[in-house]
């Protein structure tokens, strides 16, 4: 047990009482507990495993690898449509963990064995990504912003195209386009400067 995780436990506001029956059970497993993105991560010869999360309307269950989990009892979601390895497993309640408790540890163990095999997932290529038509306007519009963005790494491009693509609305995704620009030019990603995070 990690006192960092009894602290983040007596702070949480909401799903405190899932959180900690969760934790028991992941206890109960071969798991090193670590606080890392300032939430409870288990960890199984020093790869990430699951995480634990609390959300508006549920807390979860993160796996790290969760796409190369069988799945049987069809628990794991892919949070959104750009998600690639994570899988989160959903619960609302102590009763409903209480009910699957068995189950909860199965996928433990099986996420133990996928780390011990060094299985890994295959991500998409960046070419895969469908990047907004408002970012390809700009791009014929500057070709200087379309080089910079191609000397970006895959994973800072991927960044942009997923932050752009997030909103819902052409104009938001121009503003953003237009917030941005000044970074890509620079060869920086979306993370690098914190000021072009998005409100």
């Amino acid at each position: 047990m990690n006192p960092k995780v009894d602290t983040f436990l007596k702070k949480a506001k909401k799903w405190q009482a899932e959180m900690t029956q969760l934790r028991a059970i992941l206890l109960d497993c071969p798991f090193t507990e670590e606080i890392k993105w300032g939430k409870p991560c288990y960890t199984f010869q020093e790869g990430n495993v699951v995480i634990l999360v609390g959300f508006k309307e549920h807390c979860a269950l993160i796996f790290c690898k969760g796409a190369l989990l069988k799945d049987p009892k069809g628990l794991l979601i892919k949070a959104g449509e750009n998600t690639q390895a994570a899988r989160q497993l959903r619960l609302k309640s102590v009763a409903e963990i209480t009910k699957h408790a068995s189950t909860l540890k199965a996928y433990f163990k099986e996420a133990i064995a996928v780390e011990k095999s060094g299985l890994e997932v295959k991500y998409k290529k960046i070419t895969e990504f469908k990047r907004p038509d408002e970012l390809e306007k700009k791009f014929k519009d500057s070709p200087a912003l379309k080089e910079a963005f191609a000397s970006l790494t895959p994973g800072r491009q991927r960044a942009y195209i997923m932050h752009f693509s997030a909103a819902k609305q052409s104009e938001t995704r121009i503003a953003r386009i237009e917030k941005c620009a000044p970074q890509i030019l620079k060869g920086k990603g979306l993370n690098d400067d914190y000021k072009t995070l998005k409100k």
